[in-house]
């Protein structure tokens, strides 16, 4: 299994939920942690926990992403693991959408991996090797009713991220892409840990182990999809 130990590591939407569940236990496996989002309160905390970089971030502002590879680059030389979380999600009747709805879930949903993976992966290919996760949905692969700008979102990551996956595997770069169900996380309606998400939904927890579990794979091992079942906690 590959080692975590000092792998530089940046995770985005990594103030609560499923980022920070990632952000926790990639420290918790040696790995030097660059934990992005808007909150700078919320990341700030968490740096403290993982003594890693909180870097307060918009991903989908170019000078904003810009600033925290270059900044990452700055205090430990190296980029080793991008994990793209960051998403945003709201669910109606396609007519009752209005534009701005639009922009600001193709903005954080797809744009923001598009950034980040604009930056990093120039610095991937020159050290010939890294890692890209990808947290998507399972509604990258399926629709339903009132998820029509949501479901596009993550249609078009999911696009992004596979056809990345063919452009850098020559240059020594795995591109691996998480479709979990529904997570116990403020994404939803409900509030995490009630009694209506408690046996219907994932928990972060589920969905950081699953990264963990494709970047500790054997270099010589490539798993490019990885789903998520939220009524039977497997994976």
């Amino acid at each position: 299994m590959n080692d975590l130990t000092d792998k530089v590591a940046i995770v985005t939407g990594a103030s609560r939920g499923i980022g920070r569940a990632v952000a926790l236990l990639l420290a918790m496996q040696g790995a030097r942690v660059i934990a992005v989002a808007r909150s700078a309160e919320e990341l700030e905390e968490l740096a403290h926990k993982t003594n890693g970089l909180a870097i307060p971030a918009d991903v989908a502002d170019e000078a904003d992403v810009q600033n925290v590879v270059e900044e990452t680059l700055r205090h430990y030389g190296q980029i080793d693991i991008l994990v793209c979380n960051a998403g945003v999600g709201s669910f109606n009747l396609l007519e009752n959408n209005a534009a701005d709805e639009w922009d600001r879930m193709f903005d954080v949903n797809v744009k923001g991996t598009f950034l980040f993976c604009k930056f990093i992966v120039p610095h991937l290919k020159a050290q010939k090797s890294g890692h890209i996760v990808g947290i998507t949905s399972d509604v990258a692969r399926r629709t339903f009713e009132h998820g029509t700008i949501y479901g596009a979102s993550k249609f078009a990551q999911d696009a992004l991220l596979g056809s990345l996956r063919k452009e850098v595997r020559p240059h020594g770069i795995k591109v691996s892409t998480i479709y979990p169900g529904l997570v116990d996380t403020y994404f939803n309606e409900a509030k995490p840990g009630s009694a209506d998400t408690e046996k219907t939904h994932l928990k972060p927890a589920d969905v950081a182990q699953a990264v963990r579990y494709i970047l500790e794979a054997p270099p010589h091992v490539v798993i490019d999809e990885l789903m998520l079942h939220p009524l039977t906690q497997e994976w």
